[in-house]
């Protein structure tokens, strides 16, 4: 089994950051926002904040402004998808297989709509209400070796495809671990 992070290894960029720019255009009341998530992101990108503390302090916004605003959470994302599957990059088509797995902090209400779209049959990421917007449990650093032995207790992962020393939790894991930065895919173990 191969296994993939997806932004910015499969995803050209960010999609979580993408989906906010859109989600932006289409509600710019949601620009009140803007610095709190970008707090968001400069923390967890630091590493100062875990997906608890990010829950603890912000959650209620997200699920506040879901139910205040009646948001269609899916169908946002499908309109999202609709524009931005042009960012899967390439080289994607050339290595995947049958039983591929992507692992990611992005929410599976967002993979729910492209991994199908792409010809990904598995997938393991953030757990997102999307009735409500309340994230339940976070795929991120080392919690994706939870999700992938709760999925696959008995996986074993051939390829490992990550552009984040985020994920090095799980190259112990797999046999082979690639670094992919923009368009180039270099080994690494």
């Amino acid at each position: 089994m191969n296994v993939y992070d997806f932004d910015g290894t499969i995803y050209k960029g960010d999609s979580s950051l993408d989906f906010f720019k859109f989600f932006i255009k289409k509600d710019p009341k949601i620009l009140a926002f803007t610095p709190a998530v970008l707090k968001i992101i400069d923390d967890y990108r630091k590493t100062t904040l875990r997906f608890d503390d990010v829950i603890a302090k912000y959650g209620h916004v997200i699920t506040d402004y879901v139910e205040k605003h009646n948001i269609d959470i899916p169908a946002l994302y499908e309109e999202f998808w609709a524009t931005h599957e042009k960012n899967i990059k390439p080289f994607y088509k050339h290595v995947q297989k049958e039983d591929d797995l992507i692992i990611t902090a992005s929410p599976t209400v967002s993979m729910n709509i492209i991994c199908p779209k792409i010809g990904v049959k598995h997938w393991l990421g953030t757990e997102l209400d999307p009735k409500t917007g309340a994230f339940n449990r976070g795929c991120f650093r080392e919690v994706k070796i939870d999700f992938f032995r709760e999925a696959y207790p008995d996986g074993v992962i051939d390829d490992f495809y990550t552009d984040s020393l985020h994920d090095e939790f799980l190259f112990p894991y797999a046999k082979r671990v690639f670094w992919v930065k923009g368009h180039k895919i270099t080994q690494i173990k």
